[in-house]
């Protein structure tokens, strides 16, 4: 009760505190926002008081009492968000297509994995790009991006090098890096997203009416990070029990599922995740749960019967990351996305705490939001915001590394 209290306090003061604790967003860009998209909100002043779903119930005082409720919250975001996926298939085989020990002049050894996966009469396979430092005495720890961007990004042979997956500068750090393509897994496309893993399991129903509670595209690219897991578990040179999960926006979304449905992963990164992500759904703030539906492929059928009823979701945002405890999840924003709701994102780190607290975790203060440049470390929580656009940048793969420093060194 004291929590659900609390909540219903803070957000009748909100707007009026949030005027003076950390960071703002920019004026002209608002006003911008509210002549481009009408439609949204953009001021915090106007988000309105809302109540948010308890995580905790009566009772729960310790992390054995949590397990039960926990399988009730994992539960409900299948039926009512990300759809139930499935285990593995009958059979799953890796093959090392490509291992070369003299990659990024030396420092590095590629290897390019063929995961298979057979079920029924049915197969599919889908390639993980993973890179480990040489410069190693002991399994190192990974940063797997599921990545749903161009695969030029994540090149292997390093002709061409992104910041979006600034793989030497993870290597001199003294990590590993890996990477999936979220295409390969479920095509991010409303008439095509069926065609590959979720079409191994279901077969030529997988092109018919579905159920409204079956999983989708989101869920599927969380499904292949799992598939890597098993994967990393059989390559020495891993520390499959330091793997962090990464993914950017539609990628960061399906990274937070991925930690809720597979506990092995020991770090959850979602950067720039927003609506459907990290960011609380009742805020209604910048891109709602309507807007993100617009991608029927994303989530499961049921997320579209709370278009503009929000406040009758029987979950938000703030319970996804509640489901990662007591593992490290880190959120991040970018100050100019303001599509992706940067302060929803923060609060729903923030309303974790309760569920934290069952491991001793230290609090997260709802009204201190950081100001860019500022990291927020709280047990094994973090967050910061970015100057900048919708994107993951070198100074955010920094972070997540200081991050993972602290974690696991």
């Amino acid at each position: 009760m004291r929590t659900l209290l609390f909540i219903m306090i803070f957000f009748n003061v909100q707007n009026l505190s949030a005027q003076e604790h950390g960071w703002q967003a920019n004026p002209e860009l608002v006003e911008q926002l509210e002549k481009d998209r009408p439609a949204n909100l953009w001021r915090e002043s106007e988000v309105r008081s809302f109540q948010l779903p308890r995580i905790l119930t009566d009772g729960i005082n310790n992390p054995e009492e949590w397990k039960h409720r926990r399988s009730e919250i994992l539960n409900q975001f299948r039926t009512y968000m990300y759809g139930h996926r499935p285990g593995p298939p009958e059979q799953l085989t890796f093959e090392v297509t490509e291992e070369d020990p003299e990659a990024m002049g030396g420092n590095a050894t590629l290897y390019r994995i063929t995961i298979q996966s057979n079920h029924e009469d049915r197969s599919h396979q889908f390639e993980v790009i993973l890179f480990l430092p040489n410069k190693r005495q002991k399994p190192v720890p990974v940063f797997l991006l599921i990545n749903n961007r161009d695969a030029e990004n994540t090149d292997p042979t390093r002709q061409n090098k992104s910041g979006f997956w600034p793989a030497e500068e993870v290597i001199e750090r003294g990590y590993g890096l890996a990477a999936i393509q979220n295409g390969d897994l479920a095509p991010d496309d409303e008439d095509q997203y069926y065609k590959s893993i979720i079409r191994l399991f279901e077969g030529e129903a997988a092109a018919e009416d579905r159920n409204r509670d079956d999983w989708m595209a989101l869920a599927a690219w969380g499904w292949g990070a799992s598939r890597v897991m098993d994967y990393f578990e059989t390559n020495p040179g891993v520390d499959n029990s330091k793997v962090a999960v990464i993914g950017h926006s539609r990628g960061g979304k399906a990274s937070l599922w991925a930690g809720a449905e597979d506990e092995r992963f020991a770090l959850v990164i979602s950067n720039n995740s927003g609506s459907g992500g990290a960011a609380l759904s009742r805020r209604k703030f910048g891109e709602t749960v309507r807007d993100v539906n617009r991608f029927g492929h994303w989530f499961a059928s049921n997320f579209e019967d709370f278009n503009d009823r929000e406040e009758e979701l029987p979950i938000d945002q703030h319970m996804l990351i509640s489901l990662i405890a007591p593992r490290a999840v880190y959120v991040a924003s970018a100050d100019r996305d303001l599509w992706a709701d940067p302060r929803g994102e923060f609060l729903s780190l923030a309303f974790a705490n309760p569920v934290f607290a069952l491991w001793n975790q230290p609090p997260i203060n709802a009204l201190e939001m950081p100001s860019p440049g500022q990291q927020l470390i709280a047990g094994t929580r973090g967050y910061h915001i970015r100057s900048g656009e919708h994107n993951l940048t070198p100074g955010d793969w920094s972070r997540y590394m200081d991050f993972a420093d602290r974690l696991w060194r």
